[in-house]
């Protein structure tokens, strides 16, 4: 049985929260260079500890992003039983935008390993089913505020995801702060109202 599929201890499971937390924090300092001894030291723990949760950086960097995105995809469950589901379908699609610009560093160690998320590969199952699951999210976010008229009737998935997409990018490669994310995502969600 794998660890993947055995309940961890709760001192191990506590370990690897606490190294996935300390890699996401590295990450994003150092840049897609972040060794592995510099997880180890922010997270407190032997490499040994690391290297039992994780048996390369590349697992650890896939971990951290499926994680974000399994996170996501809860946030979009709870969403759906918003009561304004113009507002649920906003929050959702600025979460995401949100989360992009955090994970750049994890893409780009990924991207560097010659790994493709969008592969679908057996290393990063995980991270194309949360992709998966945040697409079909989306839609049924999407789907539910127009049925309540909170968005334009033309507005479908695949436009929604290329505009989601192009926000992502833009926090990605921009590392925008707060308001200037705001700023665009108003303007934005502007368009996607009723007229």
């Amino acid at each position: 049985m794998s660890e993947k599929t055995r309940p961890l201890r709760t001192d191990a499971r506590r370990n690897r929260e606490r190294v996935l937390a300390a890699a996401e924090a590295v990450l994003a300092r150092e840049g897609s260079g972040a060794s592995m001894r510099a997880v180890a030291e922010a997270a407190g723990v032997g490499l040994g500890t690391i290297y039992r949760h994780f048996p390369t950086r590349e697992a650890l960097f896939t971990d951290i992003m499926a994680a974000r995105m399994r996170q996501l995809a809860e946030r979009s469950r709870e969403l759906t039983e918003a009561a304004d589901a113009g507002n649920a379908f906003f929050e959702f699609f600025t979460a995401v935008v949100d989360n992009a610009g955090r994970m750049r560093a994890v893409a780009e160690a990924l991207a560097d390993a010659g790994i493709d998320v969008k592969a679908g590969t057996s290393e990063v199952s995980e991270v194309s089913e949360a992709a998966t699951a945040l697409r079909t999210a989306l839609g049924t976010l999407l789907e539910r505020a127009q049925h309540h008229g909170r968005l334009r009737p033309d507005l479908h998935l695949p436009e929604a995801l290329a505009l989601l997409a192009a926000m992502c990018l833009a926090a990605e490669r921009h590392q925008w702060d707060p308001a200037p994310r705001d700023r665009a995502l108003a303007v934005l969600f502007d368009g996607f109202r009723p007229r």
